[in-house]
């Protein structure tokens, strides 16, 4: 009888299936960590983007980060995943980090602008033998 306490024993085909199983899984984790960089990146770059295709870039990377369902392997929780990182932790954290800066954007002065005091003199048309300055009152 074998005793509870021995190590477990692997085949070394079951070996072999496993440390090759890693190897490959590094390049996928390496591709959907770049997926969630770039997102992140458009994120954070293109927040207070005044551009057409800033704006795009961030308004479709914060749809990405904040859907909340999403299955597949490039979804945002799938991504999240795969890597081990928690999906509403890190999505808190983004949050906080835009409210943040958008608080510390410097505000835009308004300034009232009066409309300009028009003459008191009104222009007159003016025939074709009469000079412009005689027409004002001059």
């Amino acid at each position: 009888m074998a005793s509870p306490f021995q190590p477990d024993e692997l085949l070394s085909a079951e070996y072999s299936e496993i440390f090759r199983r890693k190897t490959y899984m590094q390049p996928e984790k390496r591709l959907v960590f770049a997926v969630l960089e770039d997102a992140i990146a458009c994120f954070q770059k293109y927040l207070l983007a005044q551009d057409e295709t800033g704006e795009r870039l961030f308004r479709e990377a914060e749809e990405w980060l904040s859907k909340e369902t999403g299955h597949g392997l490039f979804s945002f929780k799938g991504i999240c995943e795969v890597l081990g990182l928690n999906p509403d932790y890190l999505r808190r954290g983004l949050l906080r980090w835009k409210k943040t800066q958008l608080a510390q954007r410097p505000q835009a002065e308004v300034h009232q602008l009066h409309p300009a005091r028009r003459s008191r003199r009104l222009l007159v048309p003016v025939s074709k033998g009469d000079s412009l300055l005689r027409a004002m009152g001059r």
